[in-house]
């Protein structure tokens, strides 16, 4: 309500003023007519036929003229105060209603500026708390001491297959991807976050070493694919704020899990986002076949890099815009229920 509304008291009625601001209804000008035409011709049959009897005559002619009249004004002015009642309920109830409005609204605004701090703590405390689990433990092999990530390879080498299925190969020597040396987990994870900036040197550095090698390359360019079309939609990863997953559930999923048990990683909570993403799935043919395409590339890649991490490096690998985009179309698709 307005301040003018507020200081103006509301008219109800209640001192007879609202009657006089009534205007004439059709049914009551009606009336009116119909009383002129009754007392009229009334008049014309006296004055054509004098009436006889006397007094007694003369009253039961003022009855025949003014009873009809009198009952017809009672109806129209019982039907004008029905509809005087019934304006003043209306705004009665607009005025409630006004009041009700205003009473929410300043409710809702009291309780708006105390919420958003108490929701944003918990969430902070809750992902703090979920850091602290995920990176409590990490993986320990008693047997050999862990190489560093700059140094460990990313992906366990494949067994070379047998000499059948082998492509032929020139006798020009060994291959140059067999001295190339094999991608690192430090370079392998930067890759897979793509560069940050275009002053990014590091990030372009490992992305070319990424896309030299040619189980990364497949999951490099799936990615760059569904990331490229995501953004069409205004999808971004970097607006993303997943949940984090312990590293037991992502080796889980390396191992082959699938449903319900490995549903914390489907820590995508977007709602835009994943409805976005669910009508393009649906609806865009090209779309759902990059996004499977990709799916089934990270799976198997991850599969060889679960072999050699860390639980401090899947935690790393997790935060990045691939494994982003993994969580929410696996989410989509229906992986992780």
């Amino acid at each position: 309500m307005t301040e003018e509304n507020q200081d103006k008291p509301l008219d109800l009625g209640l001192y007879g003023k609202s009657d006089a601001r009534v205007p004439l209804s059709a049914p009551e000008m009606a009336a009116a007519g119909l009383c002129l035409i009754w007392a009229v011709s009334v008049a014309i049959y006296f004055v054509l036929k004098p009436s006889e009897g006397g007094a007694l005559g003369i009253v039961l002619a003022l009855l025949v003229v003014l009873l009809p009249i009198a009952l017809i004004w009672v109806v129209v002015t019982t039907s004008r105060s029905i509809r005087v009642l019934r304006d003043e309920a209306a705004r009665l109830q607009a005025a409630v209603d006004a009041m009700r409005h205003a009473y929410v609204q300043q409710s809702q605004s009291a309780a708006a500026g105390a919420r958003p701090s108490v929701e944003k703590k918990l969430d902070e405390i809750a992902r703090q708390t979920e850091t602290a689990l995920a990176t409590f433990t990490s993986r320990r092999d008693p047997a050999q001491s862990q190489p560093s990530a700059d140094q460990k390879a990313a992906l366990v080498t494949p067994s070379r297959p047998a000499a059948q299925d082998e492509q032929p190969t020139l006798a020009l020597g060994t291959p140059a991807e067999d001295l190339r040396p094999p991608l690192s987990i430090s370079d392998f994870i930067k890759a897979l976050n793509f560069p940050e900036t275009a002053e990014d040197k590091a990030g372009f550095r490992a992305l070319r070493l990424a896309l030299e090698d040619r189980n990364t390359s497949k999951l490099i360019r799936a990615a760059q694919d569904v990331l490229t079309l995501l953004s069409q939609d205004g999808i971004y990863m970097d607006d993303l704020k997943p949940d984090r997953a312990k590293p037991e559930v992502w080796r889980r999923f390396a191992q082959g899990e699938r449903g319900r048990n490995i549903g914390a990683l489907g820590g995508v909570r977007d709602r835009s986002s994943l409805a976005l993403s669910a009508g393009r799935m649906r609806e865009d043919t090209i779309f759902r076949d990059a996004a499977h395409h990709f799916l089934r590339q990270f799976d198997k890649t991850f599969q060889d890099f679960e072999k050699n991490a860390t639980d401090a490096e899947i935690i790393e690998l997790s935060e990045t815009r691939t494994a982003r985009a993994f969580m929410l179309l696996g989410r989509v698709t229906g992986i992780f229920d």
